[in-house]
């Protein structure tokens, strides 16, 4: 269900402190955050977030088409590995 028009979209605040400092700076900098529930705004655009997948930080930079989406969107959690593969299927069966 989504967020309630009345309200704004969630951004997580200190996630928002860090973007407005380095807006008002005009600097780029990479921002590590583990918020993945937090909304991409339009401030956003342009900055290099880290977003914690639970085990590593992995980079994106935001551009204006992310802008609505989710952070977590866009960091898989899994990985899969195929099924039914092993060492021996590499040989030609009889």
């Amino acid at each position: 269900m989504p967020r309630s028009l009345k309200k704004n979209p969630f951004v997580a605040s200190h996630l928002l402190r860090k973007i407005e400092k380095l807006n008002a700076k005009a600097e780029k900098e990479v921002i590590r955050t583990w918020s993945r529930t937090s909304t991409i705004i339009p401030a956003m655009v342009g900055h290099t977030i880290a977003i914690h997948n639970g085990r590593e930080h992995l980079p994106i930079y935001i551009t204006d088409y992310l802008v609505g989406h989710k952070l977590g969107e866009f960091v898989p959690t899994r990985i899969f590995i195929e099924h039914g593969k092993k060492k021996s299927d590499n040989k030609s069966r009889r």
